[in-house]
């Protein structure tokens, strides 16, 4: 087991602006840390999503950020009322037994809200 306590994942973004609304105001995370040209935003009380902006940035289809909920249906909902970018709308996939939608954030990462539905995935720990 290791010794790893937090988990964070870094977006580099066009425009710090824009996608500081889009994860705070529509998605709902709480920014904890404002590094200035960085924003980490709490997802979890131990996973974190930091937005970083940047001119050079990488490919933005080659990310893939998931936020795990047990009522995907509800999110959606509250997404596309949002006017978020639907890519796919729930649906279940057979193949990984979970319970699915993707969505576009403002700089084109694909944004995943799933549901395990394997009684195997670990619930979060309280």
């Amino acid at each position: 087991m290791s010794s790893f306590d937090q988990q964070v994942t870094f977006l580099l973004v066009a425009d710090l602006e824009a996608s500081t609304s889009f994860y705070r105001d529509i998605i709902g995370l709480e920014t904890v840390l404002d590094q200035g040209d960085c924003r980490i935003m709490r997802v979890t009380d131990s996973a974190f999503l930091g937005i970083c902006q940047r001119a050079e940035r990488g490919d933005p289809g080659a990310v893939l950020v998931t936020l795990v909920t047990d009522d995907v249906d509800a999110e959606h909902a509250r997404l596309i009322a949002s006017g978020v970018e639907c890519e796919k709308g729930p649906n279940r996939n057979e193949k990984y037994n979970l319970y699915h939608a993707f969505y576009r954030d403002p700089d084109g990462f694909l944004i995943e809200v799933q549901r395990f539905l394997d009684p195997a995935w670990p619930r979060p720990v309280s």
